[in-house]
């Protein structure tokens, strides 16, 4: 029997719209290494928001903390192919893919957060940085932070000298190694996650890093003594998998690069604001001595840690380290 004409079309439209293909949610995978509720990952909650906010939940950003997906290199190494999206990884680390990343991890170059931001917001020296990431497979977006690094150790740190014999954490930076091995340390390169550990069982002796971190991870339960030196800064670049950004349209890249920026600012606020509170509490909790340097100590840190900008001034870039230079000098 034949199917009227409007039945027909009936059938023929419900046909249509069963097999008319739904617009796909993308799922963008961000890796960072700290818990929930740090400053990395509050930052991370933010640019999760203005994303699929202004994406109009086009993009679903899925954030996995502590290493969910591997430590930081591992996830970088994903970044390159594409199998993870976006990340904040430490500069030193980033460093392995490009040398010029030292730069921020030199010893005591920068003076205060203000002329940090400064310099890594500035065209002539953070901007040269992050794009200088592309040959690498990555897209640099922004700076966040940490923020700036403070000593722990199981003997009292007062001047260069005290460091002779002592076995020091560092991240697997050649920078951060060298700089300790110039004050007659031992600087041996251990795992984040296993940092713990490793003073606890007398591994080492010593590690550096910021009071976020040092309160997050416990490292004050084993150490002795924790010196306020602000000797050095820890920062991250917020970086997206080359691959992957490239493939985005002109107006999605804008609005992730927007995102990365404004998380960005939110989340140094935030850091800055959690060092404060969580020093409180180290204090507070008693297991360590909190030992603020004189501007005396640091001058004589400084200055026995100095020959390291010059060892590693090629690797850097003179020039670039040149601008770096005249940045910091004008904003003081």
């Amino acid at each position: 029997m034949l199917l009227k004409p409007f039945v027909s079309a009936f059938l023929l439209s419900m046909a249509t719209v069963a097999t008319a293909p739904v617009s796909a949610v993308e799922i963008m995978k961000f890796h960072h290494n700290l818990p929930a509720g740090s400053a990395t990952d509050l930052g991370a909650r933010k640019f999760e928001a203005i994303v699929e906010s202004r994406t109009d939940g086009a993009i679903d950003v899925q954030i996995f903390p502590n290493n969910a997906l591997g430590d930081d290199v591992e996830a970088a190494q994903q970044m390159q192919f594409g199998a993870v999206h976006a990340a904040p990884i430490p500069t030193a680390k980033l460093s392995n893919f490009n040398p010029s990343l030292q730069l921020i991890d030199l010893p005591f170059l920068f003076p205060s957060p203000a002329v940090t931001y400064k310099v890594l917001d500035s065209a002539t020296v953070g901007g040269e940085l992050l794009e200088e990431l592309s040959s690498s497979g990555f897209k640099g977006a922004a700076f966040w932070e940490a923020g700036f690094k403070q000593l722990t150790c199981n003997r009292l740190i007062e001047s260069p000298a005290d460091y002779i014999g002592q076995k020091v954490r560092v991240m697997q930076s050649p920078l951060l190694i060298a700089q300790f091995e110039m004050l007659g340390a031992a600087a041996i390169p251990i795992a984040f996650s296993e940092v713990y550990t490793a003073l606890q069982q007398g591994v080492v002796d010593c590690q550096e890093n910021p009071i976020i971190t040092i309160n997050t991870m416990k490292f004050f339960e084993v150490q002795d003594y924790m010196m306020l030196s602000n000797h050095g800064y820890l920062g991250s670049a917020l970086i997206f998998s080359k691959v992957w950004f490239d493939a985005k349209d002109a107006a999605t890249q804008k609005i992730l690069m927007d995102a990365a920026i404004e998380a960005g600012a939110y989340q140094r606020v935030v850091s800055a604001e959690q060092a404060k509170t969580l020093l409180k509490d180290i204090i507070a909790e008693g297991s360590t001595t909190v030992v603020k340097m004189t501007p005396e100590q640091i001058a004589s840190f400084s200055e026995a840690m100095k020959p390291v900008h010059e060892l590693f001034a090629d690797k850097i870039g003179v020039d670039l380290l040149t601008a770096a230079y005249n940045e910091i000098s004008t904003s003081q």
